[in-house]
């Protein structure tokens, strides 16, 4: 008996030391960041919480904030954003901010006006549950998920995006979609209702099926006719209906490696792949990994860049990496996070305005937030870094 002692008190003296490691190391983690970007995480946690004036974006000049109010589809991000940097912080004065911010976009968890109540809910409420397992949360989860099955058609398989306009479309289904069906397949695996998964893999299959092109970039617009058939396909944010809009791509790929990771779908895995090699081998990608708001815009190298294009493939890219151990998506997400630490992207710290990074471009075909600051930019770059942590 007289030998176990010492092997246990070495035991206990190697899991403290151990404990003691990684707690350095979470500090050291912290710290860095801290360095980085205290001072822009300190303007989100500063901007007064109003309801009426949930932050979207700056102007380039940062002399006129645009915002919104709780159904524009960027609505959830402010919160999540502040989720995420109490994620990597454990600062809990932006988890008390974040629960502010997510309680003025409850209310949408009913808003069947259009698909991007999975934008809205999941990244806020989506992060309060995570953070804090309470029900109260998880029934906005499910709420909402069953108000965007209301947009969903059996005879085309799909969620409709945006509501029929005259001369325009008639049903028509944007790639963007593809993230808000996260919002089912957390429904279901929080009720095991399976209807909320039947929806989202139907419309998955649906937009494998019609949105890639045979170089495997992504159309934006796919238009159907009430027996599902294609009516057009066509663009509303690229440079025009056969270009490859920069965000769209990123899209894509994050979303089917998403879908990936609820469904086990090797096709979803195969395009999110395709996708991605097309995007990282396009002659027009710059050496920095930041892209032009399209790649077919012929003002390139003049053309405005777009950072969330970036920020949202990188974030796409970790995931992608554990699925497959290639390593060029971790090179490539990694390239991104620390181009934008250079002075080129990252807000200038005398900035007091409650973003992080720059150089986004929103929808250019409406001269609508070119080359600023936008906030769904900043919640993919700040899910990149959770995502980088987590490898």
């Amino acid at each position: 008996m007289k030998n176990i002692f010492p092997i246990i008190i070495l035991f206990l003296l190697s899991s403290c030391q151990s404990s003691q490691n990684k707690n350095t190391d979470n500090q050291q983690k912290t710290t860095a960041l801290n360095y980085t970007y205290a001072n822009r995480f300190e303007n989100l946690l500063n901007y007064p919480v109003n309801p009426n004036k949930i932050p979207r974006g700056i102007d380039k000049n940062f002399k006129k904030m645009k915002t919104s109010k709780s159904p524009t589809w960027t609505s959830g991000f402010f919160a999540g954003n502040l989720w995420l940097i109490y994620e990597l912080t454990n600062d809990k004065r932006f988890k008390d901010r974040a629960l502010e911010w997510t309680k003025i976009v409850e209310i949408e968890k009913y808003n069947d006006e259009h698909h991007d109540i999975g934008f809205k809910i999941y990244n806020s409420f989506g992060h309060a549950y995570k953070n804090i397992q309470n029900e109260e949360y998880s029934n906005v989860i499910i709420t909402a998920a069953k108000t965007l099955t209301n947009r969903y058609d059996d005879n085309i398989k799909a969620i409709q995006s945006w509501n029929a306009k005259e001369g325009k479309w008639d049903y028509p289904v944007i790639i963007d979609n593809m993230m808000n069906l996260e919002l089912l397949f957390e429904a279901t695996r929080i009720t095991q209702d399976s209807t909320f998964h039947h929806v989202a893999v139907n419309h998955a299959n649906t937009t494998l099926k019609n949105h890639f092109r045979k170089d495997h970039s992504t159309y934006h617009v796919v238009d159907y006719n009430p027996d599902g058939s294609v009516k057009a396909k066509k663009t509303h944010q690229g440079y025009n209906d056969s270009s490859a809009w920069a965000r769209g791509q990123a899209w894509a790929v994050y979303g089917y490696t998403m879908a990936y990771r609820y469904t086990k779908n090797e096709a979803y895995l195969a395009q999110a792949e395709q996708t991605a090699r097309f995007y990282l081998s396009h002659e027009n990608l710059p050496q920095d990994g930041i892209p032009y708001w399209d790649f077919d815009d012929p003002d390139i190298p003049q053309a405005p860049k777009d950072v969330s294009a970036s920020t949202i493939m990188a974030s796409g890219f970790y995931e992608l990496y554990e699925f497959t151990d290639n390593k060029t998506y971790l090179d490539y997400a990694n390239k991104v996070l620390e181009t934008l630490k250079q002075p080129e992207y990252l807000l200038d710290k005398s900035v007091e305005a409650p973003f992080i990074l720059n150089r986004s471009t929103g929808n250019y075909n409406k001269n609508s937030e070119i080359d600023c600051p936008i906030v769904y930019a900043d919640y993919y770059f700040l899910e990149a870094l959770t995502s980088k942590d987590e490898i």
